[in-house]
C-alpha cells in the first residue's frame, strides 16, 4: 500500500540509477517506538530516451475474460501503451485460452493502425492455457530480439492458470530461465473473484519485470500513461536493501509489510540471488519500526529481531543505522554496493517531511485493516490527521483520494461498532 503511491524523492546524480534517502521520527501508533523510512527513487527516463523496445502482448482470452473490467479494458490498457511508443518500436500479439496463437507477427509501430486492429478483433472464449502461451510469447520475443533493447513480454490477464504448465513452480522456473536471455516479463492483472494476486506478483518478479493490478480506466491510464516507462523500462535489476541498525541505539526492529520479499542476511551478497527490479522514474520506499535501545521490547505481542547491545566499532556514536544497497545494471550479472550513514536524529511525527507523514499514515491504515497485533494505538482519526497533513502538491490526486478513502473506512468501522 505504501509503494502505491508517488514520493517526491529526489533524481539521482551521476552513473547511479536511483537517489537513496533516508528520514527517521517517532512513530505514531507507538510513542516508545520510532519510524525510519528509506526511499529510492529511479531516474527519470521520457519515452524518447528508451533503447528500441520490441514487446510480445500474451492476452488471455478464456470465457473469465469476458467481463466489462477484464478484456475491453485489457485492450483499453493497451491502446494507451501503443500510443505511448516510437515508430521503430515493435510489437506482437499472441493469446491462450483452449488454445495459443499468434494474433499478429511482431510489426512496426510505424503501421499503428494494424496493431490497433489486431487488438480491437480479440475476443473472449474457452478454457485457460497459460503456460503455453506464456512459451509462446518467449518464442516471439526471442526471434525478434533487439540487442541492446528493452525485450519484454506484457501477460495480460484474470490470473486463472487453471490448464497447461503442470505446476506452478514448473512455470516459475521457466520464467527464471528466460529472464537470463534477456527478455523480461511484466503482468498486468484484471478483473476480480479469481485474480491470483500473489501468483502474478511472483511471475513478475521471477521475470525481472513488475506487477500493476488495473480495475478501472483511471489505474490504465495510471501504469500505461503516467507510469509506462517504468513499466517498460528496468533501470535497475536484483535491487536489495540491508540495514544495519547500530546496536547501542537500537533494541529491536521490523520491516513493516515486504514480508515476500525478505532475504537470508547472507543472500545480500550472493549475485544469483534474485530480487527487485525498479523501472525508470519509479520509487521504493521501506518503513522500519524501531524500538530504541533502553525499551523494553514485548516479545509476546511483537516479534522483533535483537542485537546484542554494544558499543559500536569506530566513531559511530551517532549513528542510528548503515544502509547498505546492491544492484545490477539490467544486463549486468555483477551487482555494485552502496553505503550509506544515517544519523540518530529523530523529528517528531508532526514535524516531519510530507512524505514521512503520508507514509507512516498509509502503514497505519494497513495495520487497522488487517487489525494487526502491531498496531498500539493505530486509530482512523490519527491516521487521517496525518493524511492530511502530508497530502503535498499532490499532483496526480491520489493522496486526496486515499484521505477520502481513510474517511469511509472510519465511518464503516465506526458503523460496525454500532
Amino acid at each position: 500500500m505504501i509503494n502505491y503511491f508517488d514520493y517526491d524523492y529526489p533524481q539521482p546524480m551521476g552513473d547511479v540509477p536511483f537517489s537513496v534517502s533516508t528520514e527517521a521520527a517517532s512513530c505514531p501508533w507507538n510513542p516508545q517506538h520510532h519510524l525510519l523510512k528509506i526511499g529510492l527513487q529511479g531516474k527519470r527516463v521520457s519515452m524518447e530516451q528508451t533503447p528500441p523496445t520490441n514487446l510480445v502482448f500474451l492476452i488471455d482470452v478464456s470465457g473469465s475474460m469476458n467481463m466489462p473490467d477484464r478484456l475491453p479494458l485489457v485492450k483499453e490498457s493497451l491502446r494507451m501503451l501503443v500510443e505511448q511508443l516510437k515508430p521503430n518500436d515493435r510489437i506482437a500479439i499472441a493469446v491462450y485460452a483452449g488454445s495459443s496463437g499468434l494474433v499478429l507477427p511482431s510489426t512496426s509501430v510505424s503501421k499503428k493502425g494494424e496493431i490497433l486492429a489486431a487488438l480491437g478483433r480479440l475476443e473472449a472464449g474457452g478454457s485457460t492455457n497459460g503456460g503455453d502461451g506464456i512459451r509462446l510469447a518467449y518464442t516471439v520475443a526471442a526471434n525478434n530480439f533487439i540487442r541492446g533493447g528493452n525485450n519484454r513480454v506484457i501477460l495480460a490477464t484474470d490470473g486463472d492458470f487453471n490448464v497447461g504448465v503442470r505446476s506452478n513452480d514448473e512455470l516459475v522456473e521457466m520464467i527464471e530461465e528466460k529472464r537470463k536471455t534477456g527478455v523480461f516479463l511484466s503482468v498486468l492483472g484484471y478483473g476480480r473473484g479469481n485474480l491470483n494476486d500473489s501468483m502474478m506478483e511472483t511471475l513478475s518478479n521471477k521475470g525481472n519485470g513488475n506487477y500493476a493490478y488495473i480495475d478501472s480506466r483511471d489505474e490504465a491510464r495510471r501504469a500505461m500513461g503516467e507510469q509506462v516507462a517504468g513499466t517498460l523500462y528496468t533501470i535497475a535489476k536484483d535491487v536489495k536493501i540491508q540495514v544495519e541498525f547500530n546496536p547501542a541505539k537500537v533494541a529491536g526492529y521490523r520491516l513493516i509489510g515486504y514480508e515476500n520479499r525478505m532475504l537470508a542476511a547472507q543472500d545480500f551478497a550472493d549475485d544469483t540471488k534474485d530480487a527487485g527490479e525498479i523501472g525508470a522514474g519509479h520509487s521504493v520506499t521501506a518503513l522500519y519500526e524501531i524500538v530504541p535501545a533502553g525499551v523494553k521490547v514485548d516479545n509476546s505481542g511483537i516479534e522483533l529481531k535483537y542485537s546484542e547491545v554494544r558499543e559500536p566499532r569506530g566513531n559511530f556514536t551517532s549513528e542510528l543505522a548503515t544502509v547498505k544497497l546492491r544492484y545490477q545494471q539490467p544486463d549486468g550479472d555483477v551487482s555494485k554496493l552502496l553505503t550509506m550513514g544515517v544519523t540518530d536524529s529523530i523529528a517528531n511525527i508532526r514535524a516531519a517531511s510530507a512524505n514521512m507523514k503520508f507514509a507512516a499514515s498509509v502503514a497505519q491504515f494497513g495495520l487497522l485493516l488487517r487489525d494487526s497485533r502491531y498496531k498500539g494505538g493505530a486509530a482512523y482519526p490519527s491516521a487521517s490527521e496525518l493524511a492530511r497533513a502530508g497530502q503535498g502538491a499532490d499532483a496526480t490526486g491520489y493522496r486526496s483520494e486515499f484521505v477520502s478513502l481513510l474517511k469511509k473506512a472510519y465511518e464503516i468501522s465506526a458503523g460496525r461498532r454500532d
